[in-house]
């Protein structure tokens, strides 16, 4: 394989204006970010984005930043224009999306996400955690995977779902949104209308299932949380602040 890391990342956010210009310990958080993608040391690291100000934000990392169109639908399309714009020569077959919002991301957990594209026939790979807590088993923005168990540490996506599930005794898992995309795979995924499920619970995953794309789930130990609001900014700030990052 040879992989490329995009992350998306836009100025537009309803519930934390300017998210990737937020500072965390001195620094944009999409320059974080970008430092954790660096530090998986398994591919160049682009960030795919919709204004100016984001390329700014980055400095000179070693990062390149590529503006794209401001309509587009998903962090998916916006990193799939970035990629053409990058690798036009296809020299690049895996893609790792990477959310922009993930500063305390583990670089071993992205490197973590290209284990199932070892198996010739899964089209995505993506990460999830056990859920430990009661809140996060009835959290609707906790979105649960459910999968066959079929090796150590690894599942067989079947579905993708806010509710609490499956049923039953075992454990259940935290989805984490990041994912390692055979090119093919992307380009097929993002030619793909919205799916019904999709629509229904607001998971873009659920389009490839719909589709027939194989989907398999690497088992961390932790997942990161995205910062989607004030409060997860704070932590994350105090996480850095610490040291614990």
């Amino acid at each position: 394989m040879n992989p490329v890391i995009i992350i998306p990342a836009r100025l537009g956010s309803t519930r934390l204006p300017r998210k990737p210009l937020a500072d965390i310990a001195g620094r944009p958080m999409i320059a974080r970010v970008a430092e954790r993608a660096l530090a998986a040391d398994i591919g160049p690291v682009v960030v795919a984005v919709d204004s100016p100000d984001i390329a700014e934000a980055l400095g000179d990392s070693k990062v390149s930043a590529i503006l794209t169109r401001p309509e587009h639908p998903s962090g998916s399309d916006r990193s799939f224009e970035a990629l053409c714009a990058f690798d036009p020569d296809r020299r690049h077959d895996v893609v790792v999306n990477v959310q922009g919002d993930f500063p305390t991301l583990a670089a071993d957990a992205i490197a973590a996400a290209l284990g199932p594209l070892h198996d010739e026939v899964v089209e995505i790979g993506t990460l999830a955690g056990e859920i430990t807590t009661e809140e996060e088993r009835t959290n609707t923005n906790v979105v649960k995977v459910i999968g066959s168990p079929i090796a150590a540490n690894r599942l067989r996506a079947l579905y993708f779902t806010r509710a609490t599930a499956p049923w039953g005794e075992g454990p259940l898992y935290h989805h984490c949104g990041i994912y390692a995309y055979r090119r093919a795979a992307l380009e097929r995924f993002i030619a793909l209308p919205p799916s019904a499920l999709e629509v229904r619970e607001r998971l873009e995953q659920l389009r490839a299932l719909e589709a027939g794309m194989r989907i398999d789930v690497t088992i961390i130990e932790e997942v990161p949380f995205g910062v989607d609001a004030p409060a997860d900014l704070e932590r994350a700030r105090a996480l850095f602040a610490a040291g614990a990052i």
